[in-house]
C-alpha cells in the first residue's frame, strides 16, 4: 500500500480522542504527515501494520496515538501492574523520545502509567519501581527488557503482567536487527500473548526483517509512505528536506576541514559523526578546545549514567556540536548532510545512490582552513590523556575501516597510515598488528620519549607513577627467577639425557645379543617370512637354516628353572 496524503487530524475516518486532539493542537502539529495518515486508521481497526517510510517522517506520532486509543477502549480497565502496551527501540535515545512525546499524551489520562526500561540504569531500580509504582506503557530498549523478564527472584513477574498487553510496536525494526537483537526480540515475543495489535515501523525491508513480520505480526497491511516529489520507480531512504553532501580531502586535512566548517556554522546546531567511541572521545576534547564559545557535547554506546544526561542537555540547547548521536531533518524541518571522503573513497558516492537510494550532490572545497594539527599535538604533550586518546582513536579508527561493511570500497589495504596518522596528530605509531612490518618515511616521529609525557590530573599522574615504580621494584627478581628457571631447566634435561645414554651404555653391555646375532636373527626372520608367503618351499628354508646355523657359535645353555625355557 503506498500513500501520499496528509490532512488536519479531523479528517481521519477515525475519531481521535478529544484529549489526544488537545494534546496535538498544544504541540501545533496541526496537519498530519502521510505515514501518520495512512497508519493510525488501520492500527486502530485492529489490523497489524508493517510500515516502511524514512527517518524523521512523524512515524512516533503513528504508533503512540493508535496506541493509546485502542487501551482507552478496553473493556476492563489496565490495574496497576497489567502491561498494555509495549513500545521496543534500538536506542536509549530514541526510547527517551517516545518516553518524552507519550508523557505529554498521558498528561491528559492520568489512569495510564508509563515506565521506560533502558540501560545505563541500576537493572534492580528499574524492579523497584516497576513494583511500586506499576506500569501500564512499557517503552524499552531490547537488553534491559530481556533483562527484567528473567527478574521473577527480584520479585517482578513481567511475564505475567504482559499477559493484558493489546499492543506491541517494534519501532526502527531494521536497526533493532542491524545491532544485533535477533535473539532477544525472539525470546522477548515468546512471553508475549498472540492476540494482540503489533505494528513494525521501519526505513528499510530486509530480508532479515521479513522473517521477523513473518514471526511477530499476524496478516499485516503493509504500507510503504514515500516523500512527496519522489518518483514512484525510486525509493528515496532520507526525508526529502535532507539535503545531502559530500567533500572530498585528505586524510591529514580531513579534520582541519571539520574544524574550519564547524567554525563557519557555530551558530547552528550541528551533529558530528565519527567511526568509533575512541574517536569520540578524541576529537570532541580537541574541539572543546579548537572552538570556541560554544557547547560540545560528546555522546557514544560505551557511556552509560551520563549517556542520557547529555542527549537531554543537547536537546535543550539551541545551537552546539554533538558526536554519534540524534538525526537531522525530522517532521518536515529542512537539514543538511556533509560527508567527507578521502579522494579513494568517492566511489562511495554512487555506491549510496545506486544500492542506498541516497544521492548525494559535491559540496565545494571548505575556505579558510587553518592547520590545528600543531595545537591538537601541543595539547597530546601537555596532557597524558590527551595522548592517550589519540593512539586509542587511531587504533579503533584503523580497525573500524578494515570491518567496513562496503569492504570493496573501503580497502585497508589502500589506506595511507602515515597520512591517516598525521590527520590525528599523533606524536608517534602505535604498535598495532596492520602496521607490523611496515615503515612509513613519510611519518615523522616527535623527538620526545612519550614515557615522559604526564597526565594533567595530579591524581591521575600520582596513580601512574607509583604503578611505575612497583613495576621497576617487581622487574629485576623477576628476571632473576626467569634465568634461574631457564637454567634450572636446562640442566634438568642434561641430567635426564645423560642418565638415558648410561642405561643405554649399561643395556649395551649386559645384553648376551651382539650385532652379529642380531643380524642372524633378522635374516632368519625374512626366511620365515618368505616360507609363510609361499616364496620358498620348506626343503628351501631347512636348507638355508642349516647352513647359516653350521657357521653360528654354539649359544649358551639355559636352565629351565630360571625361565621359560623351549
Amino acid at each position: 500500500m503506498e500513500n501520499f496524503s496528509d490532512g488536519k487530524w479531523e479528517s481521519l475516518p477515525v475519531k481521535l480522542h478529544d484529549s489526544i486532539l488537545q494534546t496535538l493542537k498544544e504541540l501545533n502539529f496541526t496537519y498530519m504527515t502521510p505515514v501518520q495518515s495512512a497508519c493510525i486508521p488501520l492500527f486502530m481497526s485492529n489490523k497489524d501494520v508493517a510500515a516502511e517510510a524514512v527517518t524523521g517522517s512523524g512515524k512516533t506520532l503513528a504508533f503512540v496515538i493508535p496506541a493509546l486509543e485502542i487501551l482507552l477502549k478496553r473493556e476492563e480497565k489496565l490495574k496497576k501492574m497489567q502491561v498494555g502496551a509495549l513500545i521496543i527501540t534500538p536506542t536509549r535515545e530514541l526510547a527517551l523520545q517516545i518516553s518524552e512525546v507519550m508523557g505529554r499524551f498521558l498528561q491528559g489520562f492520568p489512569q495510564f502509567r508509563q515506565i521506560l526500561l533502558i540501560g545505563g540504569s541500576n537493572p534492580i531500580e528499574d524492579v523497584e519501581k516497576f513494583k511500586t509504582q506499576g506500569a501500564n506503557i512499557v517503552i524499552a530498549t531490547p537488553g534491559r527488557l530481556e533483562d527484567m523478564f528473567r527478574r521473577k527472584a527480584d520479585g517482578l513477574d513481567l511475564a505475567t503482567a504482559v499477559k493484558s498487553l493489546d499492543v506491541l510496536v517494534l519501532d526502527e525494526a531494521d536497526r533493532l536487527l542491524d545491532m544485533g537483537f535477533e535473539v532477544s526480540l525472539n525470546t522477548i515475543l515468546g512471553y508475549l500473548p498472540k492476540q494482540r495489535r503489533t505494528g513494525l515501523f521501519s526505513a528499510t525491508q530486509t530480508q532479515e526483517l521479513e522473517k521477523l513480520v513473518r514471526a511477530g505480526l499476524r496478516n499485516p497491511v503493509r504500507i510503504t509512505v514515500k516523500e512527496k516529489g519522489v518518483a514512484a520507480s525510486s525509493v528515496q531512504k532520507t526525508p526529502a528536506r535532507l539535503s545531502n553532501y559530500y567533500t572530498i580531502c585528505r586524510a591529514e586535512e580531513k579534520f582541519n576541514a571539520l574544524v574550519a566548517f564547524l567554525r563557519q556554522h557555530k551558530h547552528e546546531k550541528q551533529l558530528v559523526f565519527f567511526s568509533t567511541c575512541a574517536c569520540v572521545e578524541y576529537f570532541g576534547k580537541a574541539l572543546e578546545v579548537l572552538i570556541k564559545n560554544v557547547s560540545i557535547h560528546c555522546i557514544h554506546g560505551k557511556m552509560k549514567h551520563k549517556r542520557n544526561k547529555i542527549f537531554a542537555d543537547f536537546r535543550a540547547l539551541k545551537s552546539s556540536f554533538v558526536h554519534r548521536c540524534g538525526r537531522t531533518a525530522r517532521i518536515g524541518n529542512q537539514g543538511n548532510a556533509l560527508v567527507f571522503l578521502l579522494p579513494m573513497e568517492e566511489s562511495y558516492v554512487n555506491f549510496l545512490s545506486i544500492n542506498q537510494k541516497c544521492p548525494l550532490q559535491l559540496y565545494p572545497p571548505v575556505k579558510d582552513v587553518v592547520d590545528v594539527l600543531p595545537k591538537l599535538k601541543a595539547m597530546a604533550l601537555g596532557d597524558r590523556a590527551m595522548f592517550e586518546k589519540g593512539m586509542k582513536a587511531f587504533v579503533s579508527c584503523v580497525q573500524a575501516y578494515a570491518k567496513h561493511e562496503c569492504s570493496l570500497i573501503f580497502r585497508i589495504k589502500d589506506l595511507d597510515f602515515a597520512a591517516l596518522a598525521r590527520g590525528f596528530a599523533l606524536l608517534r605509531l602505535p604498535k598495532m598488528p596492520e602496521l607490523r612490518g611496515k615503515t612509513f618515511p613519510d611519518f615523522k616521529q616527535e623527538a620526545i620519549n612519550t614515557d615522559s609525557i604526564r597526565f594533567k590530573d595530579k591524581n591521575r599522574e600520582k596513580q601512574r607513577q607509583k604503578w611505575l615504580a612497583d613495576l621497576k621494584e617487581k622487574e629485576t627478581p623477576l628476571k632473576k627467577n626467569f634465568i634461574k628457571n631457564k637454567a634450572w631447566s636446562k640442566q634438568k634435561n642434561k641430567k635426564e639425557r645423560k642418565k638415558k645414554k648410561a642405561s643405554k651404555r649399561k643395556l649395551d653391555e649386559e645384553s648376551d645379543v651382539d650385532n652379529e646375532d642380531l643380524n642372524e636373527l633378522l635374516n632368519d626372520t625374512r626366511l620365515l617370512k618368505k616360507l609363510k608367503k609361499g616364496k620358498i618351499s620348506e626343503e628351501d628354508f631347512d636348507k638355508h637354516l642349516s647352513s647359516a646355523g653350521s657357521s653360528r657359535p654354539k649359544p649358551a645353555e639355559v636352565d629351565s628353572s630360571d625361565g621359560d625355557g623351549e
